[in-house]
């Protein structure tokens, strides 16, 4: 044998890698990936989940300590949802923690919990139906043959492939690697005849000198001209981390000033601050267990801890340029914690209460007790084959393929902040959820199978449940932990019929479908027609 032939030998051994085989391939472990891991498990299928992160569980791993489900129809919420929050509420009454909820009653009051509470449950369901998980494993690359995914590689080299995949990351990226048609932005009001498309300014205008001593805007502004009203564009709404603070001594560790702390950055605050001195700490915060609170960028006010306009480029970004947007929201996010405690033209309200604040010390100790997980509010949509506008959250709710209910509220944060003529500045892109809102809930509407299903021309072994087909103002009320849960079930249900049936995603029998939804006790009937 020659130098050269075993020297092929020797590189072929070292760089084949074994391709993992299994029936359902989640990408992403949100939440949604996990129900869909789960259903699909227990419909007798073998389910790898794969995520990028070091933790499963999403945002409700990552420090969204309740999910918005207080206003929505919880009635209409069932399955794996109502599993997940009685397993949680289980362990507290275990733990002799009494809540103010009880998960039998569908109020709306807050069901809440701790994040590694979240975590801890996510990760028993997922061990008790055999799932493969798979975590800081980013996708490399989408092989497809006839329309159809065969196998996913790996940055690692890892390989898999499955008879279904599901992309469940808030991202998007199976679906884009795959081929697959998608939106990021939003589409100008005259697209779909939607009132709240495009550039919206529903906030008031804020009389605050937000310019320097050159008229150049100040750090936090991202432009100087006004979008017209109604016109689309590429930008997204804003991103943040969900903190989770206490106040106790005993489990707080108190914010330190940033290695690269800049001050100017805050420059718009402190002027905020000295025209609005009672405005108040700018943190929305809301009890959790423990003794804690979840930390979320206020939709009302008008600085907060969302990086308005630093996120436009995160969806369709590489993985570095990604790196650096989630190191710019915690640079943005830690340097404000600290500004707000220690600057001398912070009103003494806000810093003495920020000064009682820290992080929670028995939270995401793995990573520094800071939140590893960016709240991607929004991303990647998809353009499927049901394409859900604002008439379907508002109007026409009725289907012919439910595969679940949504019902919260259309809400979309700040998408950017203007420097106006006269100097000061005015966000852009809020739909306050009170527009949408009735008695505290949003309006109930079945959420179709079709709007999860690429279109067959470039798919047909693939679904979405949280990049789901759909508008930016429809995306905006789907776009909550509850919603995708039950879609991210629905989808897991759907990958294994396709695989019994041998049918394509697009020609699966929704009506079997639906009966096999019903025996996992998901709910398809809009609230007045529920018994």
């Amino acid at each position: 044998m020659n130098n050269s032939l075993i020297i092929f030998i020797l590189f072929f051994l070292t760089s084949w890698k074994p391709v993992h085989e299994y029936d359902v391939v989640v990408y992403g472990a949100t939440p949604a990936g996990i129900t869909a891991a789960v259903a699909a498990a227990r419909e007798g299928k073998s389910v790898v989940l794969i995520e990028p992160l070091h933790i499963a569980g999403g945002m409700m791993s990552g420090g969204l300590g309740f999910s918005d489900s207080n206003q929505m129809f919880r009635e209409t919420l069932g399955g794996l949802f109502e599993e997940f929050h009685k397993r949680v509420e289980k362990k507290y009454k275990d733990k002799g923690v009494k809540l103010t909820y009880q998960v039998e009653e569908k109020d709306t009051r807050h069901w809440t919990y701790e994040p590694h509470i979240a975590e801890l449950v996510f990760n028993e369901m997922l061990k008790e139906t055999g799932v493969v998980v798979l975590l800081g494993e980013t996708l490399k690359s989408a092989r497809l043959k006839d329309k159809a995914i065969q196998i996913l590689k790996m940055r690692s080299g890892k390989q898999l492939s499955g008879k279904m995949f599901i992309d469940a990351s808030y991202e998007g990226d199976l679906m884009a690697a795959a081929g697959v048609s998608y939106k990021v932005g939003r589409e100008g009001r005259d697209e779909f005849g939607e009132s709240f498309a495009g550039a919206v300014y529903q906030k008031k205008p804020v009389a605050v000198i937000s310019s320097d001593a050159d008229k150049r805007p100040l750090p936090l502004i991202t432009g100087t001209v006004l979008t017209p009203e109604g016109t689309g564009d590429h930008r997204i709404m804003t991103y943040s981390f969900r903190l989770c603070l206490s106040e106790d001594p005993a489990n707080r560790i108190p914010f330190k000033k940033p290695s690269d702390y800049n001050p100017h950055q805050f420059e718009l605050f402190r002027r905020f601050y000295k025209a609005a001195p009672k405005a108040g700490i700018p943190i929305d915060l809301y009890p959790i267990p423990g003794n804690k609170l979840d930390a979320n960028n206020g939709i009302v006010g008008q600085l907060s801890t969302g990086l308005v306009g630093g996120n436009w480029d995160y969806p369709d970004a590489n993985q570095k340029r990604r790196k650096e947007i989630w190191t710019n929201h915690r640079n943005y996010t830690e340097g404000l914690l600290y500004f707000l405690m220690t600057d001398p033209d912070v009103p003494d309200e806000v810093r003495n209460r920020m000064k009682k604040l820290g992080y929670a010390k028995d939270e995401f100790t793995k990573f520094g007790h800071f939140p590893p997980v960016l709240y991607v509010r929004e991303a990647r949509r998809m353009v499927g084959e049901y394409f859900l506008t604002q008439k379907d959250i508002l109007e026409t709710k009725e289907k012919p393929d439910p595969i679940g209910i949504g019902s919260f509220p259309i809400d979309s944060h700040d998408c950017q902040r203007i420097l106006t003529a006269d100097g000061g500045f005015i966000n852009e892109g809020t739909i306050f959820p009170a527009k949408t809102r009735i008695e505290g809930r949003g309006i109930a509407y079945q959420i179709p199978y079709r709007s999860i299903t690429p279109k067959a021309a470039e798919c047909t072994n693939l679904l979405v449940p949280v990049c789901i087909s759909s508008s930016h103002v429809a995306f905006s009320s789907l776009r909550v932990e509850p919603a995708w849960m039950v879609i991210g079930e629905s989808a897991g249900i759907a990958a294994a019929l396709c695989i019994e049936t041998r049918s394509t995603v697009q020609n699966l029998n929704v009506n079997k479908l639906a009966g096999r939804l019903k025996a996992r006790r998901q709910l398809l009937s809009l609230p007045d027609q529920i018994n």
